[in-house]
């Protein structure tokens, strides 16, 4: 899943000379936290809703409202900008987008191509997006985690299972976190599940891994088995 297929390719930007208030109007009227900056055509900074908040804390106290508006105006992009701004390649995947948003503490950043152009910007919220697409949460199926043996046909043989059943697959994740030595954890999501079969489905399941967790997300009901 690459950031080029989730990012917003409609990019709202602003001047490093354009004033905050206009920068302020600029985030409010389009709802974004982000707001690159360009001086003629290089991308220079980008402004955030934690800057202006910053710059807002620090330039307004105890003024006077006519004159808060007054500096409002006065105060430039430029001056509160973030400068060298983090960005990511439209070639990135977004888990490599979602590690960058992370380590370096931002909601957003811009998306460049292969040419040092600005295409787009992604955020925590195309992520999310993202990471609900991946698992296909939105199909409300069934969601299982089981700690398996880590051997060739392990997780075959627990698809194989679902699917006798009448299920069919959504999604299958896996990781070693967590798990101990010679074992992973699967993370699966199935739909079309038989429902009055599941307890023999469940004790099928049990007979070749350990079951952490069912969430029958049609039913809207959980059980927890093992940590």
């Amino acid at each position: 899943m690459l950031v080029r297929n989730w990012m917003n390719p409609t990019v709202i930007s602003t001047e490093a000379q354009a004033s905050m208030t206009d920068a302020l109007q600029l985030m409010k009227d389009n709802q974004i936290k982000t707001l690159p900056v360009f001086d003629q055509d290089a991308l220079v900074g980008v402004l955030t809703d934690r800057d202006l908040k910053r710059a807002s804390a620090s330039d307004a106290t105890l003024l006077e409202v006519h004159e808060l508006l007054h500096l409002l105006t006065r105060i430039k992009v430029r001056d509160i900008m973030s400068r060298n701004p983090v960005t990511v390649l439209d070639t990135f995947t977004v888990e490599e987008a979602a590690e960058v948003l992370h380590s370096h503490h931002i909601s957003g950043a811009p998306v460049m191509d292969d040419q040092g152009r600005m295409v787009g910007i992604i955020t925590q919220a195309d992520l999310f997006k993202a990471l609900m697409s991946l698992t296909g949460v939105k199909r409300r199926g069934l969601h299982l985690a089981l700690e398996v043996e880590d051997r060739p046909g392990s997780i075959k043989a627990l698809v194989d299972i679902i699917r006798q059943y009448g299920g069919r697959m959504a999604s299958i994740l896996s990781s070693y976190d967590r798990a101990p030595q010679g074992f992973r954890r699967v993370y699966i999501r199935a739909y079309q599940v038989e429902r009055e079969h599941m307890d023999v489905l469940l004790e099928a399941m049990q007979a070749n891994a350990r079951l952490l967790y069912m969430v029958d997300h049609r039913e809207n009901q959980r059980k927890i088995f093992s940590h």
